[in-house]
């Protein structure tokens, strides 16, 4: 039987943080209606908790990305599709993801709801890499600063789909820890974790 990966942030450390984050967004949105884009399968989980910490009126929707490959006047190029594009015109819209990585997927799932002529989008997810970064985005909310390439759990699936349902976010192997220190010392713990 498989080891069960080691703990990188517990169920008590994401609760406290999803509650954290829920009480800012309800802080900013007070008096108004939000609109929650769910990006599927990896949000599902954060997204539940999330907006049951968010006191305001809520509407959810639900969102799957698909990157295919594909060829575009004879030359091989990759898009991003995403399915049931809500109409979100004049409307408070928050983006809600478990990782945010390149930010390349994020940030054309932005300009594409853009097109909608939404009010406002902001963007929430659990765990931040910077680090990561190909585009000029960063998330309005953000629980943790993450280094690890192999997290696990709360809805984020390891080989064969397997660790969704953990309770807490983890790595397998011993390499846990040791990225937890590292993301710490980049990051620094005066970091905020939302409304940048």
């Amino acid at each position: 039987m498989k080891a069960r990966p080691k703990s990188v942030y517990s169920a008590a450390q994401i609760a406290r943080r999803v509650a954290e984050i829920g009480r800012a967004v309800s802080r900013d949105y007070t008096g108004r209606v939000l609109d929650v884009v769910v990006i599927l399968e990896n949000a599902f989980v954060f997204a539940a908790d999330l907006v049951r910490h968010v006191t305001v009126p809520t509407v959810c929707h639900f969102v799957r990305a698909e990157i295919r490959d594909i060829e575009l006047g004879g030359y091989p190029r990759t898009e991003i599709f995403f399915s049931h594009e809500p109409d979100l015109q004049d409307r408070h819209v928050l983006i809600v993801d478990t990782v945010l990585h390149s930010g390349v997927t994020m940030d054309f799932l932005v300009k594409r709801l853009q097109e909608t002529r939404p009010r406002s989008i902001r963007v929430a997810v659990l765990l931040d890499r910077p680090l990561e970064r190909r585009v000029d985005l960063q998330p309005d909310y953000f629980g943790f600063a993450a280094a690890s390439k192999y997290l696990v759990g709360y809805g984020l699936p390891g080989r064969q789909g397997l660790y969704r349902g953990l309770p807490y976010v983890g790595v397998a192997g011993s390499s846990g820890g040791r990225s937890r220190r590292r993301a710490a010392r980049r990051t620094g713990k005066k970091r905020k974790g939302f409304k940048r």
